[in-house]
């Protein structure tokens, strides 16, 4: 067995995999220390969950390394295995069951369990524990799967997909219940997820993928790095800024032109005099997560 000594709970270095002839992983590299909770974020189809398959074991990649605690993914010990609880595309898989017959399944795997965070968690509810799963709202499902993901009391959570088809305010109450748990007990938490709005307050660090190669990495504020948003007016031709490589996004409301580029503040009177052929008013705007991700991705 592997003797973690180093503060890396993840470590994954030039992972590559290919499907056949489809190439979905392009050396993709990053690394989650010790309490840290991290986001691999990313459209539907970019490399995400085959990543998360790495990791976990189900998947051999074709060349690269994944160290999960400090042992090859692919070969993980039982000892290991136990610090790992995963949430994996969606909500509990046994639907048939009752809220209490869920616990008794699941608790029956982990030594660890603890029963007061679950039962915490469902008074929440306010359903008997007789309930059955499959009779509940997405969001009361989502409740109960957050609970059987701390019960293990695992020292990794990984979460592939955590909005699950949430709402605004269930992924919220999510993230929010999730963010008390891992600060109080100093856990590890790996994310992916398309849906980036709430992130920004619960990640720490991230990387952007996209088709299966690493657009950026760093601290989750910081993806925006070099990026800037200017609001213009619509009586413009603004097709005429799609010639420019500078430009990463152009969005329309029913007020006006939002665009994102690299070009800086200083500059933006210069450029978009010469671009649009004219002097034009605009407004400078600070940019979510969600616009980067759109900006850096595309919105197709």
């Amino acid at each position: 067995m592997s003797i973690n000594i180093s503060n890396k709970i993840i470590s994954v270095e030039d992972l590559e995999h290919t499907y056949g002839s489809n190439k979905v992983l392009h050396g993709i590299n990053l690394s989650v220390d010790k309490g840290k909770v991290f986001g691999l974020l990313g459209k539907n189809g970019a490399g995400k969950t085959t990543t998360i398959n790495i990791m976990m074991g189900f998947l051999k990649p074709d060349s690269g390394r994944c160290l999960i605690f400090d042992e090859n993914s692919y070969s993980l010990s039982n000892n290991t295995k136990s610090k790992i609880a995963l949430l994996h595309e969606g909500h509990l898989a046994y639907d048939f069951m009752s809220i209490d017959e869920t616990e008794q399944f699941y608790q029956s795997f982990y030594k660890a369990w603890d029963k007061e965070i679950y039962a915490y968690l469902i008074k929440k509810l306010g359903l008997k524990r007789s309930h059955k799963i499959k009779n509940m709202s997405c969001g009361q499902r989502s409740q109960v799967t957050l609970a059987v993901l701390m019960a293990q009391n695992a020292d990794l959570l990984m979460l592939d997909d955590f909005s699950m088809g949430l709402d605004a305010g269930y992924r919220r109450l999510f993230l929010d219940n999730l963010n008390d748990y891992v600060q109080k007990r100093e856990k590890t938490v790996l994310v992916t997820t398309h849906i980036v709005q709430d992130i920004e307050r619960f990640v720490d660090e991230a990387i952007l993928i996209d088709k299966g190669r690493v657009i950026v990495s760093g601290k989750i504020n910081n993806l925006g790095d070099g990026l800037h948003g200017y609001r213009i007016n619509l009586d413009v031709d603004i097709q005429l800024l799609n010639n420019y490589t500078e430009i990463k996004d152009i969005s329309t409301n029913n007020r006006c032109y939002e665009v994102i580029t690299y070009i800086k503040p200083v500059e933006a009177d210069i450029f978009f005099s010469k671009a649009l052929s004219k002097k034009i008013d605009y407004e400078y705007f600070n940019l979510t997560l969600e616009d980067t991700f759109i900006a850096l991705t595309g919105k197709y």
